[in-house]
């Protein structure tokens, strides 16, 4: 990727206020991939102690949107136009790692993927996958 477009989606991601307030850093950019790091923080837990649903599913809608955008135009930006999660187990650990990817780009429609993993210490335990399409709009 070029420096414009790297900077294009750091610039992005900078401008979100609900990754800023969750903590959330994106740690990897390439065509069609990027991951999504985020402690999980007190204000972001459900009632056992585990991180919400929201966190996870949040995570990973931007990392597979991100995705998305590193396949198009410097002049075109994307939103979510429909997402659906699985959680498959409870959000233990210190972090939620994201990753998302473009499993076919397109000019009207992208269909992305992302995985969500909690990281605590050593271990990784894969807690939701997300499948959804993303549209890309003007910027």
């Amino acid at each position: 990727m070029e420096q414009a477009e790297i900077q294009r989606i750091r610039d992005s991601f900078a401008a979100q206020s609900m990754m800023t307030t969750l903590g959330a850093e994106m740690t990897e950019i390439s065509k069609g991939h990027i991951v999504i790091c985020a402690p999980i923080l007190p204000l972001a837990l459900q009632q056992q102690g585990f991180g919400h649903a929201g966190l996870t599913f949040s995570l990973g809608d931007s990392a597979a949107g991100y995705a998305a955008l590193t396949m198009l135009p410097l002049d075109m930006e994307v939103v979510t136009a429909e997402i659906k999660v699985n959680l498959l187990a409870p959000a233990r650990g210190e972090r939620l790692i994201a990753t998302g990817r473009v499993i076919k780009p397109g000019k009207r429609l992208s269909v992305v993927t992302a995985e969500v993993h909690a990281e605590a210490g050593d271990t990784r335990t894969l807690i939701a996958i997300l499948q959804g399409t993303m549209v890309p709009v003007s910027a």
